[in-house]
């Protein structure tokens, strides 16, 4: 892949050299003296951010605050669409507009208008706007109507054409086809997306599903665990391991990870249930002990 230098960097996307140093200072970007394609999508969505007035610290924040919320997503920027919302920063991923810093789902009644791209310069030449980034955020819109998935898969396929190592790409097509039932064709590409980043929390986790609804339920507990270990505040992990053992009969390993849902997740709309659990398995197990003692 080629690589630009920072003067090329600075050229290109019209950047001060002050502006750059500031961005690193707030831990936007990473200093260096060399850059890749994707690191120049990277910093051109967070400068058109910053065009749009909202300061830098407020986009790390951002940052930080989406990947928490998605476990196994490694970087915002490119795995979902970017969207100025007033001083903050909103993303689209998987359908949903999402503010992580309040945590909250956002109606979204014009998603065009804000949306984090830019058109041709007056000061010179723009970053090719049919690049694979781009492509990809086309994918993810095109994804959010059911009438234009089809559209969508053809997008991600040809992001894969440009980019074999898209793990995302692979990603949102395995969700795309897991929502049609197409259980072989998510698994190949959830595959995929473990081979070119083995260390990607998220395709573990969708994986285990596939394997979960093909019966296979042992082995998606093993790739539950696996995005555990990778990602240790995964709560969704624990909740369907915790529903696989219930499936296999096993309570009291479900108990454990019931347990840890409820700690990471101390206010979501699946805790009640989770905590309901917990009562259930407690419960039979001192009407066990109970029956137990009054036989011997």
């Amino acid at each position: 892949m080629y690589r630009y230098s920072r003067a090329d960097l600075q050229r290109i996307l019209r950047l001060a050299p002050r502006q750059l140093q500031t961005w690193e200072k707030a831990g936007l970007v990473t200093a260096s003296e060399d850059y890749s394609f994707f690191d120049l999508v990277q910093i051109k969505k967070v400068r058109d951010l910053c065009a749009q007035k909202v300061r830098p610290a407020v986009i790390r924040q951002s940052l930080e605050a989406m990947q928490k919320q998605v476990a196994g997503m490694e970087n915002p920027l490119l795995e979902a669409g970017v969207y100025q919302s007033g001083h903050r920063v909103a993303f689209r991923h998987q359908g949903r507009l999402v503010e992580p810093i309040a945590g909250q789902f956002m109606f979204d009644f014009s998603s065009d208008e804000n949306r984090v791209v830019s058109g041709p310069s007056k000061g010179g030449p723009e970053l090719v706007v049919t690049d694979v980034a781009d492509l990809f955020a086309h994918g993810i819109k095109l994804e959010e109507n059911p009438s234009t998935q089809n559209e969508a898969i053809n997008i991600y396929l040809k992001v894969l054409e440009m980019d074999p190592v898209h793990a995302a790409a692979h990603i949102n097509l395995g969700t795309l086809y897991y929502n049609r039932q197409d259980y072989s064709l998510a698994e190949r590409h959830y595959r995929s997306a473990i081979q070119i980043d083995p260390r990607y929390a998220l395709a573990y986790f969708d994986l285990g599903n596939v394997l979960d609804e093909t019966g296979r339920v042992q082995e998606a507990i093993n790739t539950y665990k696996t995005a555990i270990q990778l990602a240790p505040t995964y709560a969704d992990a624990h909740y369907n391991i915790a529903l696989a053992y219930e499936k296999m009969r096993e309570p009291r390993k479900a108990l454990q990870h019931w347990r840890a849902y409820v700690k990471l997740d101390t206010t979501g709309p699946w805790t009640v249930h989770a905590k309901h659990q917990i009562q259930r398995i407690l419960q039979g197990d001192t009407l066990k002990l109970v029956h137990n003692r009054r036989v011997n």
